[in-house]
């Protein structure tokens, strides 16, 4: 073979194999509005979520909007001001639970906000018709409850465990309940984009303090997705340090329970399975020096190998 042909085709071969190598492409883009679990007002639970090379965002939790907006644009994550992130951008609200921190940020912004639709359970639901929407906490800007209804958001209850498209985005999501202390219920959203999934837990306590098998269950739906990688991160809360009494957790995690659910998830998969896979920590209370402490006591209790991601208000993750 001629030199130059064999140097054609040894430059053909590099060429291959480097294009081989390449990662994936992401699944997910993730930009998080508030990413603490209180005292913050300005840093509160909401997280943008889109199929990345478009800006069709879900919001998954709606603590912080504005705010969070604002330094998402500092930072160079939008190339457009706050009101076409809020207005256009965000297409739908996934909300988990009707506690404060986090939905405030949707409820006072919502006179700026455009139309579009509220994903919720019906339990979530109802405490915004009855408690925020209701012309005494605020003025009804949902489609139903107190009237006048001004319907510039429109409630979709979502049924456990059925799959539903959510408007204008491409994605779909299931979700499941979560026990958040005194019988209190939160939820999971699983979102589904083109065969890859993200899953968003709202807040929840473990099931042994809970009383509960919402965790377990949570874990035997999405254990095949985990195996099969196509699970690409989890967001779990985690607001305590290992110091705070069980007793005391009021529907929490702190990082050994947190360690301990996801073992459970581990007897289902395999431990390997879990090996390198994005655990993104959400909902930190940032009270003293309870964010440093919780960083460590996760990282040295991480015998999984997940990774472990400590998320950063207006900064870009991909999964």
């Amino acid at each position: 073979m001629p030199a130059r042909l064999i140097s054609c085709f040894l430059l053909v071969s590099f060429f291959f194999n480097v294009c081989a190598q390449k990662p994936s492409a992401s699944a997910f883009k993730v930009v998080p509005l508030g990413v603490r679990g209180g005292l913050d007002e300005s840093n509160l639970s909401a997280y943008l979520l889109a199929a990345p090379g478009t800006d069709t965002y879900i919001c998954l939790d709606a603590g912080t909007l504005h705010a969070g907006i604002q330094k998402a644009v500092q930072h160079g994550v939008f190339r457009v001001g706050s009101e076409t992130v809020l207005k256009e951008y965000i297409k739908a609200y996934l909300i988990s639970h009707a506690h404060l921190d986090h939905l405030a940020g949707l409820i006072i912004n919502s006179t700026d906000d455009a139309r579009k639709p509220i994903y919720a359970l019906a339990g979530c639901i109802d405490v915004l018709k009855k408690n925020y929407f209701n012309w005494k906490s605020w003025p009804n800007m949902a489609n139903e409850g107190d009237q006048p209804a001004l319907s510039k958001y429109r409630y979709t209850v979502l049924a456990p465990g059925t799959e539903v498209p959510i408007e204008a985005t491409g994605m779909s999501v299931r979700a499941f309940p979560l026990s958040h202390g005194m019988a209190y219920q939160s939820a999971a959203f699983l979102v589904k984009n083109e065969g890859n999934y993200a899953l968003y837990l709202g807040d929840t306590g473990p099931d042994l303090i809970e009383k509960s098998r919402n965790l377990s269950l949570l874990w035997q739906e999405v254990a095949p997705l985990v195996q099969s990688k196509k699970l690409k991160a989890i967001f779990m809360e985690v607001s305590y340090p290992n110091e705070q009494p069980d007793n005391q957790l009021y529907g929490h995690l702190t990082p050994n329970w947190l360690m301990h659910e996801l073992t459970a998830l581990g007897k289902l998969t395999g431990a390997d399975a879990l090996n390198g896979l994005p655990v993104v920590i959400t909902h930190i209370k940032p009270t003293g020096n309870n964010e440093e402490l919780i960083r460590s006591q996760l990282q040295k209790g991480n015998r999984l190998n997940v990774k472990l991601i400590f998320p950063e208000q207006g900064n870009v993750l991909e999964f």
